[in-house]
């Protein structure tokens, strides 16, 4: 079993190794290897968050996309924006990519503050 403050960062270690091999490598297979590496860190977060959820689901908007769209958006947003840096000329791009990157940021903030792990009340004797 890991420690907990290695497995808390593991997710964020994949995300962030396979952004900067995505930008890093120009090997195709590499590419796809480091495309592969940040879904699956992206995967882990989500199903981290899901479970972590703390608003009553009464309360939860149903949306127009599937859940497993809606899941994966700022992660979406985030690999565009590396895409947008990687591929694409220098002129004009660069400003594109900046703002795809604060607003998954902005994304995964607001649903971060609805995902707070908490332990179930212990019973008072």
């Amino acid at each position: 079993m890991l420690a907990k403050p290695l497995y808390e960062i593991l997710p964020y270690v994949y995300m962030a190794l396979g952004s900067s091999s995505f930008i890093a490598l120009d090997i195709n297979y590499a590419v796809i290897a480091a495309t592969v590496i940040f879904i699956l860190g992206a995967r882990i977060y989500i199903q981290r968050s899901q479970n972590r959820r703390t608003d009553p689901e009464k309360r939860r908007k149903s949306g127009h996309l599937p859940e497993i769209i809606y899941n994966f958006m700022p992660f979406i947003y985030l690999f565009a924006a590396l895409s947008i840096f990687k591929f694409m000329p220098k002129d004009l791009y660069p400003l594109l990519a900046i703002c795809l990157l604060s607003y998954s940021l902005y994304i995964l903030l607001r649903r971060a503050l609805y995902r707070r792990h908490r332990l179930p009340a212990s019973p008072h004797f």
